[in-house]
């Protein structure tokens, strides 16, 4: 269990320094850094709400799944 949860620290550290942005986004950003846009603000907010999604679909599937073994495990008690 020390491992697993040693695991999942050292990959949040690492995925805390790897922050960034495609080749392309990232040119677009600079660019209309120029012209004094806020479209990097947005487009960094569009990037997270995308990166977040597949971890909040396993965390939904894995609370519905300890859920539903609890639940059958009170049944066949």
């Amino acid at each position: 269990m020390l491992k697993k949860v040693s695991f999942l620290f050292l990959l949040l550290i690492y995925s805390v320094q790897s922050f960034s942005q495609c080749a392309m986004c990232k040119s677009v950003v600079e660019s209309n850094i120029e012209g004094g846009s806020n479209i990097g603000i947005g487009l960094n907010d569009g990037i997270l709400f995308l990166m977040a999604m597949p971890y909040l679909a396993l965390l939904i599937i894995g609370f519905a799944w300890v859920r539903y073994n609890r639940a059958s495990k009170r049944v066949i008690s």
